[in-house]
């Protein structure tokens, strides 16, 4: 019980980390919707998809955003969250395996890191998801419980 309380903390502070994440990275690529676009159409395998994911994948992290913010969806968001990091950091390592390169398709300070940092990054927030996905299915489930009793 005496976890709980830390528990939602953390939940709250990661739930924090990935809007920070999500916002950042999804105003950066709409400002400069043309030079996402234009990145996105040089990547191998989605090039023909670009004009599409250039809209799609910035107002998506923007709605994963908010909903981590709703009780209701977080754990949706949770899920969410930890499934487009996976998505995109298997995309990556997949192109880093097979294709000659990859343009970076990220905001400024994201940009500057190398691949293997941009996988190490997207892994840990995807450790951050599923944490807070387990601990909020833990509370959930307790207090479930607690009104059932």
């Amino acid at each position: 019980m005496a976890n709980q309380g830390i528990h939602s903390k953390l939940v709250t502070l990661f739930s924090l980390l990935l809007t920070l994440l999500f916002v950042y990275t999804a105003v950066s690529k709409l400002i400069e919707l043309d030079t996402f676009q234009w990145r996105l159409e040089r990547m191998p395998y989605i090039a023909p998809y670009a004009s599409l994911l250039s809209w799609k994948i910035p107002f998506l992290e923007l709605i994963i955003a908010g909903l981590l913010w709703l009780p209701r969806y977080k754990i949706m968001a949770l899920y969410a969250s930890f499934m487009l990091l996976g998505i995109f950091t298997l995309y990556i390592v997949l192109v880093l395996k097979f294709s000659d390169s990859i343009p970076c398709s990220c905001g400024e300070v994201i940009s500057a890191l190398g691949w293997t940092d941009h996988i190490l990054l997207n892994v840990s927030f995807m450790v951050l998801a599923l944490l807070g996905i387990l601990w909020s299915k833990k509370k959930y489930n307790t207090q479930t419980h607690q009104n059932t009793t």
